[in-house]
């Protein structure tokens, strides 16, 4: 029986997984966060010349993020507004820049929205090193009747025992300000009818940085169009592009740099 005992033990130990290894937090210049570290060798981004029609947002988000890489004060950021519009883009690329400026200095830190749970765990990690990190969480948004989520994120924001460490930061993308979803019912509270606006706000409020970022105009959309083309040396017309984007029933960047995606596709050219 023991044999058996110890074959059957034996067995579970093949089957359980790995224990995984500690992230090593100095060695890449990105991580996605699941509740364990997985690095990034390279981190993708378009440059900073090419993020056009955002000009006053690219100059507020560079700066607070050469600002963190550097260790000086810097803020927590929200990026809200139009989709497509090139808020997560603008903030690799702002990463990436400051890397390029100064190796080593600073990591890109993406988290799942369904990780949010997990910061904690990411926050005792990243405080230890000598390190700056941006932890970003990508188009994040809470379910209607979700009051933990909204609250967790305002502590770790500011004021809770589990705040970020100083050598932290957090940059957030949603599609709304307020983040969380707003109805007009919210003002007809009997009680007290600013109570419930008031705390969805509170959560935007936390951060030192409120960026927004609106649908572009057709002039604004031609300019990213043609600034991609001229990089990657395609050939196009504005007709085209405008079609392009009345068939998609929007102008963005995203919109954009789809229509220059069909150009290279056509061109035989590797973006």
């Amino acid at each position: 029986m023991s044999d058996d005992l110890a074959r059957i033990a034996a067995a579970l130990e093949r089957l359980a997984p790995a224990p995984s290894k500690p992230a090593d937090w100095a060695a890449a210049p990105a991580y996605v966060w699941h509740g364990a570290a997985r690095p990034v060798a390279r981190l993708v981004a378009a440059p900073l010349a090419l993020l056009k029609g955002i000009d006053a947002q690219k100059e507020v988000v560079t700066r607070n993020v050469a600002r963190l890489a550097m260790g000086h004060a810097a803020h927590d950021m929200l990026l809200w507004g139009a989709r497509g519009m090139g808020k997560s883009a603008l903030l690799r690329a702002a990463v990436l820049a400051s890397q390029d400026a100064e190796p080593g200095r600073i990591a890109l830190v993406q988290v799942a929205p369904e990780s949010l749970g997990t910061l904690p765990d990411l926050f005792a990690d990243l405080g230890k090193q000598p390190r700056q990190f941006l932890v970003f969480i990508d188009d994040l948004g809470f379910e209607d009747h979700d009051s933990t989520g909204p609250r967790a994120l305002r502590s770790w924001l500011e004021g809770g025992i589990e705040a970020r460490p100083g050598n932290v930061r957090i940059a957030v993308t949603s599609n709304r300000r307020s983040i969380v979803p707003r109805h007009l019912s919210e003002q007809d509270d009997p009680i007290n009818p600013r109570d419930s606006v008031d705390d969805r706000l509170a959560l935007a409020d936390r951060f030192g940085l409120s960026i927004g970022f609106h649908t572009c105009s057709q002039d604004d959309y031609l300019a990213i169009v043609g600034g991609y083309c001229t990089e990657y040396g395609l050939i196009w017309n504005e007709g085209a592009a405008l079609e392009w984007s009345k068939r998609r029933g929007a102008r963005s960047g995203r919109v954009a740099w789809q229509f220059v995606t069909e150009l290279a596709g056509r061109s035989g050219t590797f973006l």
